[in-house]
């Protein structure tokens, strides 16, 4: 076991410092890609782009955080977690500011590749931070950390097409959230400087292996891959949908960002309601809420967006709070959780990038979005349809031993 992902008690944060370090890192998590959401139309534009390729913008991240999600436990037992995290923050900085000035669309979509490696290892290996410091809390704490991502996603969404227009040109407004990560780097050398300073012991231990014949993980990353399918394919194309349908940029955009708020209140919601380790319950409702608001969408998109695409929205956070939630309810150690976790967002995200570029694909081909949306209604369906069977591991375990 590595030095670093160990909770050492005499230097641990304070519950305040670990709950400002997980919402300045977590808060960095979306906008890199969110923030590209209200900008593919002046992006198609100039750089002549088809909405097939412009979906790339956001494929391209969402299938890296599930391939790099793969050498992330490796990478944390041989240079220490709380290194990796910071060399990933420091990855994807870099990243946001280079695609601030690609001038083709090569350039933009290896800058977008960078921007997609840095949240693949940082995300993967936070969890096991926070199973780590808060063992005894964990759907409290996933909740304050998934509200943090939708935080970040919301004021991204928010922003990004007014920054357009105040800076007059998308570089400037998508290169603006280096900002945001550069405070969490400096915030987690701060928090973090004691287990920077340690020396892995990498080769003391095994590492965990992932849990490639274990049925429930295959249904955990199920449930998150078809979560992560409606997400990140809203995400990329609300806006657009929105702005064909006659809204102005910055309309759209505050569409866009009444779903990353309306996920961002789902998150401590679900995780304060979520007390026991059987989800299966909160699983169905949110799966529920997040189906009835996508098949609104499709049936009619214009009718109150403002209230039908919070209302898919609160659906999907609490999905998502609940599925980063499971893999750790699963697995007794933090390097454990690691390789848990590595396994599900492996699966679920590379799964996860088939959305947007679907969404795109269909768009390209019927010249509307309404066939995309009802994919999506389809894709709800079966999150709904895998929640009874997300039986929890001390149940699995007493049937096993008492058939």
């Amino acid at each position: 076991m590595s030095a670093d992902s160990l909770p050492a008690k005499p230097h641990a944060p304070s519950t305040l410092v670990l709950v400002a370090c997980i919402v300045l890192i977590a808060t960095t998590f979306r906008p890199g890609i969110v923030s590209v959401g209200p900008l593919l139309p002046a992006i198609i534009l100039e750089l002549g782009l088809s909405h097939t390729e412009a979906a790339l913008l956001t494929v391209i991240p969402t299938l890296l955080m599930g391939l790099l999600a793969l050498p992330a436990p490796w990478l944390a037992h041989r240079y220490g977690r709380d290194r990796v995290i910071l060399a990933a923050l420091l990855v994807l900085g870099c990243a946001i500011a280079l695609r601030t000035f690609a001038s083709s669309a090569g350039q933009l979509f290896a800058a977008t590749a960078g921007v997609g490696a840095g949240i693949a290892i940082a995300g993967t290996l936070f969890s096991s931070y926070v199973k780590a410091r808060a063992p005894g809390r964990l759907a409290l704490f996933m909740g304050i950390y998934a509200t943090a991502i939708g935080m970040g996603s919301t004021v991204a969404a928010a922003s990004t097409g007014l920054l357009e227009q105040v800076l007059q040109g998308w570089r400037w407004a998508s290169g603006a959230w280096v900002l945001p990560v550069l405070l969490a780097a400096l915030a987690w050398l701060l928090v973090e400087r004691r287990s920077l300073g340690n020396r892995p012991a990498a080769g003391n231990t095994p590492m965990p292996s992932m849990p490639w014949s274990n049925a429930t993980a295959w249904l955990i990353a199920l449930f998150f891959a078809c979560n992560t399918v409606v997400f990140y394919a809203l995400i990329a194309w609300l806006a657009p949908l929105y702005s064909e349908l006659g809204e102005s940029t910055a309309s759209a955009g505050l569409i866009l960002a009444s779903y990353t708020l309306g996920f961002m209140v789902a998150n401590p919601v679900f995780g304060f309601l979520s007390r026991s380790d059987d989800r299966r319950l909160p699983l169905a409702a949110s799966s529920s809420i997040a189906l009835l608001g996508s098949l609104a969408m499709a049936v009619s998109p214009n009718s109150m967006p403002l209230l039908i695409v919070p209302i898919a929205a609160f659906g999907t956070g609490g999905a998502f709070t609940l599925a980063m939630t499971l893999p750790l309810d699963n697995a007794s150690t933090p390097e454990e959780a690691s390789a848990w976790n590595a396994f599900v967002m492996l699966i679920s995200y590379v799964l996860g990038a088939a959305g947007p570029l679907l969404v795109g694909y269909l768009r390209d081909s019927t010249g509307n979005f309404q066939s995309a949306l009802w994919m999506l209604v389809g894709v709800g369906a079966v999150m709904l349809l895998v929640t009874p069977f997300m039986q929890p591991y001390h149940q699995r375990v007493h049937r096993q031993c008492n058939p």
